[in-house]
């Protein structure tokens, strides 16, 4: 059973949402047999690489709010992730273009070290104090940590096209499933969970999924096999 994940390392409840995700996953009586891959979603997609702002100015900008209740939003977001046991910093965190954190991910991916990347690109932006917004050897450190090849990911940095279009196939993706928020869950194509759900619903979800898949139907017909033991031997003919 596979599941796809759409998130975006600036959204703070995607950080949540994943943790929440693998509590639920980590009691799934199949979880050995569950694929997790993550999917590319652009909070920011038109914000230019050198445009970092303030997270608390970016709130009330974008959301007409006050400093107050920005910071309010903050805190009861900190509170959110240390229920998870998510270190998170309410106070002095950036906001920036993460188009080459997505591409990286593909890379990640194509090295089977995407989960191990993401997991560190969300602990260096919601819970360390140096950006991975404004430093392109944080990112190469960030990666190398993640067992990634540092002259391979100063290359993709350095490659704008690098990976690019896996980044926005999955954002037309995302569009073409309804997606308009994340973190967006899929499973095995069959449902779909929006937000920072609960682990019980993310266990409800894969718990149903799971027993809806549709088993193998087996038709005989009389051919013979051929298996681990050697191949059946023709019977014969009286």
């Amino acid at each position: 059973m596979r599941v796809e994940i759409w998130s975006d390392i600036a959204c703070p409840w995607c950080y949540v949402g994943k943790a929440r995700f693998e509590k639920a996953l980590a009691a799934f009586p199949h979880r050995d047999q569950v694929e997790v891959v993550h999917r590319s979603f652009e909070l920011d997609p038109g914000r230019a690489k050198d445009d970092i702002q303030p997270v608390i100015g970016l709130l009330t900008e974008k959301y007409g709010m006050s400093e107050a209740q920005a910071q309010a939003g903050e805190d009861d977001l900190g509170a959110q992730a240390a229920a998870e046991g998510l270190a998170y910093r309410t106070r002095g965190r950036d906001h920036g273009s993460t188009f080459d954190l997505h591409r990286l991910l593909h890379l990640a991916k194509e090295h089977g070290r995407q989960g191990e990347l993401i997991q560190l690109f969300y602990e260096a932006n919601f819970a360390e104090e140096r950006s991975v917004f404004d430093d392109t050897e944080r990112l190469v450190e960030i990666a190398g940590c993640a067992g990634l090849d540092a002259a391979e990911v100063r290359k993709v940095l350095a490659d704008p096209t690098a990976y690019a279009d896996a980044v926005r196939a999955d954002e037309r993706e995302a569009a073409q499933l309804g997606a308009n928020g994340v973190p967006f869950f899929v499973i095995d194509r069959a449902y779909g969970v929006s937000g920072a759900q609960p682990a019980e619903v993310f266990t409800q979800a894969l718990t149903q999924a799971w027993g809806e898949r549709s088993p193998l139907r087996l038709i005989e017909d009389g051919t013979r096999t051929c298996g681990p033991d050697g191949c059946e031997a023709p019977s014969r003919q009286s």
